[in-house]
C-alpha cells in the first residue's frame, strides 16, 4: 500500500491522485511502501540454509531410495527398575546422523553451523519414537536439550536428551535370585523402510554407557544392541533398533530382610523340644509367635510383588519355612494328647492293681516276660522308654510286681491292652529334635543348589 503526503489538498480530490499516481508511477520516490508486518523476517541461517526455497515436509531424495538414518545412544543414568509395574526409566542422549542436501551450504573453511530447537521445528527430522514405552519427555531445563548440528555438504546431526519409562516384561519365577534383561525399542513412527533404513551407526560401539551406573538392587552385567524389521499388518515392515541390558540381582538385601528371619523362626520353633512338655504356657505361646512371625514375613514381601500367577523361588523358601514352624506346633499338639491319654489309662490301672505298699526294695524285682512281653532284665537297663518323669518309673515297677501276683495275673491277661500301655511321649521330643533341624538342612541344601 503506498501513501502520498498532500497538505492543504481536498481530501477527495487527495485520495484519487494518490491512487492514480501510485497506480502510474509504482516506483517514484515521493511514496513509501508500508511495511507488511504478517511475515516473519528470516534470519541470516535460514536466509544461507535457504529454508523457504524447499519443502521439508518430505523427507530428503523423496522418491528414490531410503535415506538412511544412523543412530547412537549414550545412556546417562538407569534410574528405577519396578518389578510391580514391570518398567524401567532410562536418561538417555539419543543421537540421529543423515544427510540432507536441501541443507548445504558454501563455506571456504568447511565449518559447521550449530542451531537449538527453533530451526529443529522448520526442517525435516526423523520420527523416531519408543516402542512399548509409557511415558517419555525431552528435557527442558533451562532450556530445550535439543541440539542440531548442520554441515556444508548438507549432513546433519540431531541430537537430544530424552527420559523414558518402557515396559520390561520380567520372569520373576527366580526372584530374586533371579537374571532380567529389559529392551528400549526405538522406531519410525512414520516411515517405512522403503523411505527409512534406520541402523546402529557403529553396530556395538554405537551404545555408550556411564561407568558411574549403578542401582541399588541389580548389578548391570552387559549392554548390547540389535537390529530388526517390525511388521505391522496395516502399514508394512518397519526398522527397529533395539538396547539390550541384563541385571542381575542383589540377593544380598533379600539375604537380611527375608531369609535370615524366616531360618531364625524355625529355629527358634525348635526350642519347644527342649521345654517340658507339662509347660503348655511356655509352649504354646512360642509355637504361635513364631507362626504369626512367619505369617507377617510372607505378606510383607508379597506386598511389593506384582500379583503373578506362578509361584516364585522366595514363595518356596517362605511357605516350607511356614510349614516346618506350623509341623512344630503340631507336634506339641500330639505330645500334649497322648500324654493326656496315657494319664487316663495309668488311673484306669491303678484302680485294678491292688495296693503294693510294704515291697522293700522294688528296683530288685524282675519283670515278668510271659505277662509284660519284656525280656528278663534288670529294670535300670530298659533306660527311659516305657517310663513316665516323677515317679512314672517306681510306679511301673510297682505295677509289674503286682502284677507277678497269680491272683491278679489271670485278671491282667484277660486285658492285656491295660499292661503296655505306657507309651513314651518325650521321646517323640527327642525325635523331632533330630528330625525337624536335619530335614531343614536338607530343604536348604537343595533350595539353594537349584536357584544359586
Amino acid at each position: 500500500m503506498c501513501s502520498i503526503h498532500w497538505p492543504n489538498t481536498d481530501c477527495k480530490y487527495k485520495v484519487y491522485i494518490s491512487q492514480t499516481f501510485c497506480f502510474y508511477f509504482p516506483n517514484s520516490p515521493i511514496y513509501k511502501r508500508s511495511p507488511d508486518l504478517t511475515k516473519n523476517p528470516m534470519t541470516k541461517s535460514e536466509q544461507l540454509l535457504r529454508i523457504d526455497d524447499h519443502d521439508f515436509t518430505m523427507r530428503p531424495a523423496f522418491g528414490g531410495p531410503p535415506i538412511p538414518v544412523g543412530v547412537d545412544v549414550q545412556v546417562e543414568s538407569i534410574d528405577t527398575i519396578s518389578e510391580v509395574d514391570m518398567d524401567f526409566t532410562m536418561t538417555l542422549y539419543l543421537r540421529h546422523y543423515w544427510k540432507d542436501e536441501r541443507l548445504s551450504f558454501p563455506s571456504t573453511n568447511n565449518q559447521s553451523m550449530t542451531f537449538d530447537s527453533r530451526l529443529v521445528k522448520k526442517i525435516w527430522v526423523p520420527d523416531m519414537f519408543f516402542v512399548h514405552s509409557k511415558r517419555s519427555f525431552i528435557h527442558d531445563t533451562t532450556t530445550d536439550n535439543v541440539m542440531l548440528r548442520v554441515y556444508p555438504d548438507g549432513n546433519v546431526l540431531y541430537s537430544l536428551r530424552v527420559t523414558v519409562t518402557a515396559m520390561c516384561n520380567m520372569d520373576l519365577s527366580r526372584f530374586p535370585l533371579d537374571t532380567q534383561t529389559c529392551s528400549l525399542e526405538i522406531e519410525s513412527y512414520a516411515y517405512t523402510d522403503d523411505d527409512l533404513m534406520l541402523y546402529w551407526k557403529k553396530g556395538n560401539e554405537s551404545l555408550n554407557t556411564d561407568d558411574r551406573i549403578s542401582l541399588s538392587q541389580f548389578l548391570i552385567q552387559k549392554f548390547h544392541t540389535t537390529t530388526k524389521l517390525a511388521f505391522y499388518s496395516s502399514t508394512g515392515w518397519y526398522n527397529r533398533l533395539y538396547i539390550h541390558f541384563t541385571l542381575r540381582r542383589h540377593i544380598f538385601f533379600f539375604l537380611l530382610q527375608t531369609y535370615f528371619p524366616a531360618t531364625l523362626m524355625v529355629m527358634l520353633s525348635w526350642v519347644s523340644f527342649w521345654i517340658d512338655r507339662r509347660a503348655v504356657p511356655a509352649r504354646v505361646p512360642l509355637g504361635i509367635t513364631t507362626v504369626l512371625t512367619m505369617s507377617t514375613i510372607i505378606t510383607g514381601v508379597n506386598a511389593s510383588m506384582p500379583r503373578v500367577s506362578y509361584i516364585k523361588a522366595v514363595d518356596i523358601y517362605l511357605w516350607v519355612s511356614f510349614v516346618f514352624v506350623f509341623l512344630s506346633v503340631i507336634e506339641y499338639a500330639a505330645v500334649n494328647y497322648l500324654s493326656t491319654v496315657q494319664e487316663r489309662k495309668e488311673r484306669k490301672l491303678r484302680e485294678r492293681l491292688p495296693c503294693t505298699c510294704g515291697i522293700g526294695n522294688p528296683d530288685e524285682m524282675m519283670i515278668d516276660p510271659q505277662i509284660t512281653g519284656y525280656g528278663s532284665m534288670d529294670v535300670n537297663t530298659t533306660g527311659n522308654y516305657g517310663i513316665p518323669e516323677n515317679g512314672g518309673r517306681q510306679e511301673r515297677i510297682l505295677a509289674q510286681v503286682a502284677l507277678n501276683d497269680p491272683q491278679i495275673t489271670g485278671q491282667v491277661k484277660a486285658s492285656r491292652s491295660y499292661v503296655n500301655i505306657w507309651i513314651d511321649t518325650h521321646a517323640i521330643d527327642k525325635y523331632s529334635r533330630v528330625v525337624f533341624p536335619g530335614a531343614y538342612i536338607l530343604f536348604n541344601i537343595i533350595y539353594w543348589s537349584i536357584y544359586s
